[in-house]
């Protein structure tokens, strides 16, 4: 591959991770092409999921679609063999520049559909898209221009995609009629009858082009988009069929793709000079604003000029920055593109220069920091004078704020009615107001300041200012003495409300932790408990009388906390006190209190009974547990014992394979046989979970443990007989002995050490050695490298001329490093190099030359089929008449055109 097609296939590959997680297509459009390769080889696939689990269809495929041979596929049944030979299948697609993402040996072994499917549909990338390019575009793009090149006669068909661009099936027989006319009668087909154009296109490419049909007509009416990787795949095999007539296609491909270049230059040089000329323009038309000083009267006026400017710095400059930015990119760029396709510089008109574009913005950007300066300025001293009049408002406003209401606060009697703790906190609440109104002493002298100073000044609304400092004075000489007023009444009141208090708190601190004693016995007594243990029913049954013995003792404190409240209410009714709400320290009761307690008394003997139950239950939950365990432990044995013997018979070589097999099947009856014993065991089980038994000290076995055991012995006695019955199959159809089998069965456990049925890399490549294989006489493909004389002679066998000095000069390419070798990659890049296609004059004319059919002109209406309209009209508008001796009425001179091309003119 060269870099441009491996670049071009990883752009289409590598979305082929996301598709497989996306979902896919039908499998039949990638079996029918498996099988349009296959059928070469004398073979087919019915499953593409199954079929190429074993990886020999697979590695046929690739050799039939390739060209080459793979490696020796492995002949075994087993698993590592399928492995194995995937694994060589995926090994040569990667060889082949491929990135496989997601996609491992195992996963198309196990029959994994979608991993399947997106290795074909990389296969499918890979060897029948790839190598489709169309002007250096990607395959699925060169693909898609190829089809919309081909039916651009076609008015009635618009190819935009590879969906629903098809359906009516026009898009098919457009293809077929444009390259092999006499198949289809193009003229009587239908638009609205798109099952028959389908069927038409299918058949017809299936009988006269072998194209098998790999899509359903019926699915794609009734789609509403059809799968695009199908109708690619399909689309492929009509431009592989179509490919030899591909040679007036490439030569006009390169005379589009040199007509394209002009083309793009010349609207890069019309883009420059306009986006020149606005540009300039602009900053003509800003210069004169920016250079204007003449100043405001007014603060407002003056900050809307600053936000002017503002807006123009951050709206109006920064589109014309990245205009000038991208002028400058534009020149550099228009500049790299002609000389890279030899063409004469650009030269801009006079005064449009880079040069001319960055003088002018020079010059704008020092008007705009002279002006900037200049609005500063005239902002600031318009601010001197508002500053010390707005200062006074915002002050005064905050003072106002803050002094609201507080007269009215200072004048509440609210501490007549007031608990002991209302009080401390009115009282804490006054300090706090004390300390608030000392710290605001400072800005009222602010506020008489500033007063002052804007009289001193002649502010012009001094007196308004004046009347409003006058306000804010007197109010704070009188809050002052409302303060004092109410910080001597809290203090009374406080005293008086001490004593009462002691008591309040003397009860709650006794009342909380007995309420909190007799919540706790109520949550312990009614708390359902879960036990799975006889031991654990006693330990709750042993705790539950220790809690009983603590009740005598209870009552005795609830006694003591009775008679508290009862003092409490003798001293309030003997002083008269105006108590205005209940104990501050607790919302505790004595209502409350003997509530509790009569409730606790109610719980302790509903708690007894249900432990005595819970006991009960734990004892037949017991005989449950030992039940099980013994049947448990007889079975889990005798399973393991079993997969032990299963395991030694898979190994050992006694008898033919038929009396293995004999035995094998007898010996699976006889485990058949036990199943019962396996279903009386269910039964206790399910006895167990019914009562809620989740753990057996008696047994480690569980019913998951035995059911796992079973299903994998079964498994195990099966899939063993299989491997015996494919043996015999192996060994008849193949003309195996029965010693042959003995040998490498003998060679297999050999190396077998650790008994797993498996072979490490090592182990395998050691027992290929042991059966006579010779894997050592493939070096150079492994390590993938030539050293020098090796890449000389490969070299001189396809056609250099290599002296000393030419020889030297490739070395110093393919190996800069001078390590004598040269690897497989660097061959490549190397031979790419050599043979790159480039643009001349000479092929220009030569591509012209096959369009013409060899004549040394060329007419209009062969441009005209064979270029896209616009190109075909570019071509006919600028060349000259050919006024050769051979020439006829209409004759184009395409020869002095190509040259033009290339040269010092107005093309």
């Amino acid at each position: 591959l060269s870099v441009i097609s491996l670049r071009k296939f990883h752009e289409c590959s590598e979305p082929t991770h996301q598709w497989l997680l996306s979902g896919f297509c039908s499998p039949a459009t990638f079996t029918a092409w498996c099988n349009s390769h296959l059928r070469k080889a004398g073979t087919q696939i019915e499953n593409i999921e199954e079929d190429f689990r074993d990886g020999l269809k697979l590695m046929l495929l690739l050799e039939v679609i390739s060209g080459e041979r793979l490696a020796k596929p492995e002949r075994g049944k087993m698993r590592v063999h399928k492995i194995s030979n995937v694994n060589k299948a995926l090994d040569f697609i990667a060889s082949k520049g491929v990135k496989l993402v997601s996609i491992g040996a195992e996963e198309i072994v196990d029959g994994n559909a979608k991993m399947t499917l997106g290795m074909i549909w990389t296969i499918i990338l890979r060897f029948a898209i790839q190598d489709i390019s169309v002007e250096e575009t990607s395959a699925k793009e060169g693909l898609l221009l190829w089809c919309q090149r081909k039916t651009a006669p076609y008015k009635n068909v618009n190819i935009q995609n590879f969906h629903i661009s098809w359906k009516d099936g026009l898009g098919f027989c457009a293809l077929i009629h444009r390259h092999r006319p006499e198949l289809i009668d193009y003229a009587k087909l239908r638009k609205d009858d798109p099952m028959t154009n389908l069927n038409t296109a299918f058949d017809v490419a299936e009988k006269y082009l072998d194209i098998p049909k790999m899509l359903d007509a019926e699915d794609i009416i009734s789609t509403l988009r059809p799968d695009e990787k199908a109708v690619m795949t399909y689309v492929s095999c009509y431009y592989h069929a179509f490919s030899g007539k591909q040679k007036a296609e490439t030569a006009a491909n390169r005379i589009c793709k040199v007509l394209a270049v002009n083309q793009e230059n010349e609207q890069l040089m019309e883009d420059y000079e306009k986006l020149a000329s606005d540009l300039l323009e602009w900053i003509r038309r800003t210069i004169p604003w920016l250079e204007n000083r003449m100043p405001e009267n007014t603060m407002q006026a003056m900050q809307q000029k600053l936000e002017d400017f503002r807006d123009y710095r951050r709206l109006h400059k920064p589109p014309k920055v990245q205009e000038k930015c991208q002028l400058e990119i534009n020149f550099n760029t228009l500049q790299t593109k002609l000389r890279l396709s030899n063409r004469p510089a650009f030269m801009p008109s006079e005064g449009k220069m880079v040069s001319d574009i960055n003088n002018a913005w020079g010059n704008l950007e020092g008007a705009e920091k002279g002006y900037e300066e200049w609005l500063l300025n005239e902002i600031r001293r318009l601010e001197r004078l508002d500053h010390l009049a707005e200062k006074f408002r915002q002050k005064a406003a905050i003072h106002e704020a803050w002094t609201e209401g507080k007269e009215d606060m200072l004048q509440k009697r609210d501490y007549e009615t007031a608990s002991l703790s209302e009080i401390k906190a009115l009282l804490k609440k006054h300090e706090a107001f004390e300390s608030d109104l000392a710290a605001h002493q400072d800005r009222v002298e602010q506020i008489a300041a500033i007063a002052q100073e804007l009289n001193e000044l002649d502010y012009y609304d001094s007196p308004s200012v004046n009347a409003r400092c006058q306000r804010i004075c007197d109010q704070w000489d009188a809050l002052g003495a409302l303060t004092q007023k109410r910080s001597e009444a809290l203090q009374r009141t406080e005293k008086l409300l001490e004593t009462i208090d002691q008591l309040y708190l003397e009860f709650a601190k006794r009342a909380a932790p007995f309420n909190n004693w007799m919540e706790g016995a109520m949550e312990d007594l009614q708390d359902t408990f879960i036990v799975h243990t006889i031991e654990e029913i006693q330990g709750l049954s042993t705790a539950h009388e220790q809690f009983k013995a603590t009740l005598p003792e209870a009552d005795k404190e609830r006694q003591a906390i009775l008679g508290i409240h009862n003092e409490i209410a003798k001293i309030v009714q003997t002083y008269h006190v105006n108590m205005a709400g209940t104990n501050p320290y607790t919302t505790i009761n004595p209502q409350e209190i003997n509530t509790k307690w009569d409730k606790v008394r109610q719980l302790v003997p509903q708690r007894d009974q249900a432990l005595i139950e819970e006991h009960a239950r734990q004892q037949n939950n017991e005989r449950l547990r030992r039940q099980f365990a013994n049947q448990a432990n007889v079975i889990g044995p005798w399973i393991q014992t079993k997969m032990e013997e299963i395991g030694r018979i898979s190994i050992e070589m006694h008898g033919t394979l038929e009396d293995q097999l004999t035995h094998l099947r007898q010996y699976e009856k006889s485990i058949v046989n036990y199943k019962p014993k396996i279903d009386q065991l269910e039964g206790d089980h399910q006895l167990i979970q019914e009562a809620l038994i989740f753990d057996n000290k008696h047994t480690n076995y569980t019913m998951e443990h035995i059911r796992v055991g079973w299903e994998q012995l079964l498994t195990t006695i099966a899939r063993t007989i299989n491997e015996i019955e494919n043996q015999i199959l192996t060994r008849d159809a193949k003309g195996i002995s029965q010693d042959q089998l003995n040998e490498f069965r003998a060679s297999f456990n050999h190396f077998d050490r650790d008994h797993s049925g498996t072979l490490g890399a090592e182990e395998f490549k050691a027992c290929l050695i042991s059966l006579g294989f010779d894997i050592a006489n493939d070096a150079q493909k492994r390590t993938g490298i030539m050293d020098a004389e090796d890449f000389k002679t490969c070299l001189i066998s396809m056609g250099y001329n290599l002296g000393e000095n030419e020889f030297s000069r490739i070395m110093s390419i393919v190996d800069p490093n001078r390590m004598g070798i040269v690897t497989f990659q660097a061959f490549i890049d190397f031979m790419s190099r050599e043979t790159a296609d480039t643009d001349t004059a000479d092929q220009v004319m030569a591509s012209f030359k096959v369009l013409a059919g060899d004549k040394n002109y060329i007419l209009a209406d062969e441009l005209r089929r064979e270029l896209p309209p616009d190109q075909a009209d570019y071509c006919i508008a600028r060349m000259a008449p050919y006024t050769g001796p051979d020439a006829v009425p209409g004759a184009l001179d395409y020869m002095s055109f190509s040259t033009a091309l290339y040269g010092e003119s107005d093309l």
